[in-house]
């Protein structure tokens, strides 16, 4: 690669020296020039800090849907179903992300409704400002990270940000109610999880004992217990008591 361009500048190099020397018009190479200009009216300088604002909020986008929505739970739930079960690539990574997604969708939907119509649609049609289509915006977040959060967790994060305790639930701040969400969603799904691979663990048990009292200890167990836990899944209707167990789960 480097050699390619080192060949490219020579040869130009050698094409404007040829055509100086021959009396033709020199090679030359077209410029760019970047430039910022100062913006001296409040109006213009507040336009520029609103598109900053819209690039960060797309950026953060992601984030937002990982840690303030219900994503974080299923696609931990799901990921820890095909562990347990001893297929690592069934479903694949895409089909698990997608249906948490959707399913994130499906269950965030009363509150990306409330969002839509009362601080989305005012904000394009120019009835809100900025700051409460912002507030209208994230009330329905907060309130779906509130019935979803431990009060433990919650306390925690208090005390490491040394705030006074708040009066009422819409007092806690938004920067300390997502990380005491988070929290509670992981324990939660860990949770979900230990009980998911206990009917698991106990058919690789068996197979394993009965593997070892016929004397076949080079027969790797997870080969003949896997028929059985998948059996066992398809027979109790798995995908249908796992999605509908997760999706009562939250409040």
């Amino acid at each position: 690669m480097k050699k390619t361009i080192l060949t490219i500048i020579a040869a130009l190099a050698l094409a404007a020296a040829s055509s100086s020397a021959f009396g033709a018009d020199p090679l030359t190479l077209p410029s760019v020039n970047l430039s910022l200009g100062g913006q001296n009216s409040p109006q213009g300088v507040a336009t520029a800090i609103q598109i900053v604002l819209l690039l960060t909020i797309v950026t953060l986008a992601p984030a937002i849907l990982l840690m303030m929505t219900s994503f974080t739970r299923l696609v931990i739930v799901f990921s820890l179903l095909r562990q347990a079960i001893g297929v690592q690539q069934a479903p694949p990574n895409q089909v698990v992300i997608g249906l948490s997604l959707f399913l994130t969708f499906f269950v965030m939907s009363p509150a990306l409704n409330t969002i839509n119509e009362k601080a989305l649609k005012p904000y394009m049609a120019g009835s809100l400002s900025q700051e409460v289509a912002f507030t209208n915006a994230i009330d329905p977040l907060r309130e779906f990270m509130l019935k979803n959060t431990r009060e433990k967790d919650v306390e925690l994060f208090l005390k490491l940000s040394k705030s006074d305790a708040p009066r009422t639930k819409k007092d806690i701040s938004t920067l300390t109610l997502i990380p005491a969400f988070v929290t509670s969603e992981l324990k939660t799904a860990f949770q979900i999880g230990f009980l998911i691979y206990l009917p698991f663990l106990v058919i690789d048990m068996v197979v394993a004992s009965v593997l070892m009292s016929m004397g076949m200890m080079m027969l790797p167990p997870v080969m003949i217990s896997l028929p059985f836990k998948l059996m066992l899944f398809v027979l109790v209707d798995g995908w249908y008591l796992l999605v509908g167990s997760l999706v009562q789960s939250f409040n």
